[in-house]
């Protein structure tokens, strides 16, 4: 058998990934983490306007110094056996290019300019934006959000363009197109030039971008500039083609040869959302939903194109051929904050340590054990129909039913609350929020059979999985991979790059199984099905108080 290794580079919300993968056994050679510094540093960044933003130095830094770093870990005779790259990152994170493809703010006089850099997914200045789609998608006898669950989210693409453009003069007058993250960076690797020559994913172009093949490609002009004229053109600078993952988007260029100590023989996949090729690093299967489980969640299904038919899913991020697996239909969707909701808890009760104590290890202690230190506290309580009831919206509400506008909310609480209790309610929160996404799914005739956890939050908390077991009243198989994103992206390079014929037979090949599944527990699955009740409830409520 020939040798043949893959890089799979994932991009996350802080920081970039790279592994170096046996495309034969899936066996993981290296591994290597950057972290984006001037992200780390708060740069760029307004947490009060919901204003995060991204360098594209900070990427391109990560890409060269993770897979340096992977390919000086495993030696020469590896390097020269690296048959494909390919990329996942988050999304929708798009950025403000010139004609050649160029991040503005990769320019000199835009090199401090937040509106010329990547608009995270999480950035949520376009709420407006999201708004006025919405209604203006009303005035068309064609439905141009019926692929995306529809409604229209200030994650996305359109919404973050139109942002943009109007908050930002002079880059509105040097954006020549919007490009989203996962598609840039295989341009970058290839050494385009011209972005009307880059490959556009179907993942980012179909979820996020309206793009969709029973529209001829994106909707007309007409949809886009009787919205706002500054629209108008927008759709001739963008894309009409799509491409599956599992394609070339060509080799690698001679420059990023030299500078990784590469072959230009090396192949650079097509790109696409991380949770979309975790789902395929997480060994998805039909009807199975993959709960990618971060600082937010990525739910991803795939269902056979003849079995979901004319189906349209309400409220979620979208149905797209290809956007995942080949062949059959991608529904996506998640929360827009799960493990940032336990992250915000934290930071709320380490205040204290952090202003009040100079020792920095003692510091870096606390907040080492905390979140630990709380599951054991809050996995020893009872569970109560009556007790504190939280809402997860913290950082708005992505499906079911996309509304960022919405906030997060606890009831319940008494002199008797502590911090174990007020977590456990967040705990529950989160996991409630994650069954209202099956419930829509089943609801809409996609059943959910079963359930696979991928992600840091799936890995690392017992406690909140068992939770998660118990509100859902379903096993969740937890994957045994640390980096499904990053395997997920070597399986697409190994596709790619010729080695299999199928990404299925990738995945198959490749793919490590499962080392733990947490099985509900039936004590208590009855007294969360009415807690159950009482979320809904309160969340309706705090929906229509903020009406």
């Amino acid at each position: 058998m020939n040798l043949a290794y893959v890089i799979g580079v994932d991009y996350g919300t802080d920081s970039v990934r790279s592994v170096i993968i046996d495309a034969h056994t899936g066996e993981e050679k290296a591994a290597a983490v950057f972290y984006y510094p001037r992200w780390k540093q708060g740069f760029y960044c307004n947490a009060s306007l919901n204003q995060f933003r991204q360098h594209p130095s900070d990427y391109a830094e990560g890409l060269e110094a993770t897979i340096k770093e992977c390919l000086q870990k495993t030696g020469k005779n590896i390097a020269q056996n690296i048959k494909a790259i390919s990329v996942d990152t988050t999304g929708s994170t798009p950025v403000a290019v010139d004609k050649t493809g160029t991040p503005l703010a990769l320019l000199p006089a835009f090199k401090d300019n937040p509106n010329a850099m990547f608009v995270l997914w999480k950035d949520h200045t376009s709420t407006r934006e999201a708004a006025e789609i919405n209604e203006h998608a009303k005035k068309f006898p064609v439905n141009y959000l019926q692929y995306v669950g529809g409604i229209y989210s200030s994650e996305w693409f359109w919404a973050k363009l139109l942002h943009i453009l109007r908050a930002d003069e002079a880059v509105r007058k040097a954006c020549y197109s919007w490009v989203e993250h996962c598609d840039w960076i295989p341009f970058l690797l290839t050494g385009g030039n011209d972005v009307h020559k880059m490959k556009r994913g179907v993942c980012s172009a179909g979820h996020k971008a309206l793009w969709a093949k029973e529209f001829g490609g994106l909707p007309p002009n007409e949809f886009f500039s009787k919205l706002d004229p500054l629209l108008n053109d927008y759709t001739g600078k963008l894309f009409k083609e799509t491409f599956t993952s599992d394609k070339p988007a060509g080799n690698l260029s001679g420059e990023w040869a030299n500078r990784l100590g590469l072959s230009t023989d090396v192949i650079v996949g097509v790109g696409a959302f991380d949770a979309h090729m975790g789902a395929v690093g997480g060994q998805i299967e039909p009807y199975h939903l993959s709960k990618v489980m971060g600082t937010s969640t990525c739910d991803m299904l795939v269902a056979p194109e003849n079995e979901v038919k004319d189906k349209l899913v309400k409220g979620i991020c979208g149905q797209v051929p290809g956007s995942i697996i080949p062949g059959m239909i991608g529904l996506e969707a998640g929360q827009s904050a799960f493990g940032d909701v336990y992250a915000w808890f934290k930071k709320l009760i380490s205040w204290p340590v952090d202003h009040l104590l100079d020792d920095e290890s003692i510091k870096q202690e606390v907040s080492d054990k905390l979140i630990a230190s709380l599951s054991i506290g809050a996995s020893k309580l009872s569970v109560n129909e009556n007790d504190e009831l939280a809402i997860d919206w913290l950082n708005g509400r992505r499906t079911p039913d996309a509304n960022q506008l919405l906030k997060g909310a606890i009831t319940g609480l008494n002199l008797a609350t502590d911090a174990p209790q007020f977590f456990k309610a967040l705990v529950e929160a989160t996991c409630f929020g994650a069954k209202a996404i099956v419930d829509r799914f089943n609801e809409e005739g996609i059943p959910v059979k079963g359930l696979i956890g991928l992600g840091g939050v799936a890995k690392k908390s017992p406690y909140i999985m068992q939770v998660m077991a118990n509100i859902m009243d379903m096993p969740i198989r937890i994957h045994k991979s640390e980096q499904t994103c990053a395997a997920g992206a070597a399986m697409f390079a190994a596709t790619a790059a010729g080695i299999y014929t199928r990404v299925e037979d990738a995945m198959q090949a490749m793919g490590q199984g499962f080392d733990t599944t947490w099985y509900p527990d039936k004590t208590k699955t009855e007294i969360y099905r009415k807690r159950y009740e009482r979320y809904k409830k309160l969340g309706t409520f705090i929906e229509q108080s903020s009406e």
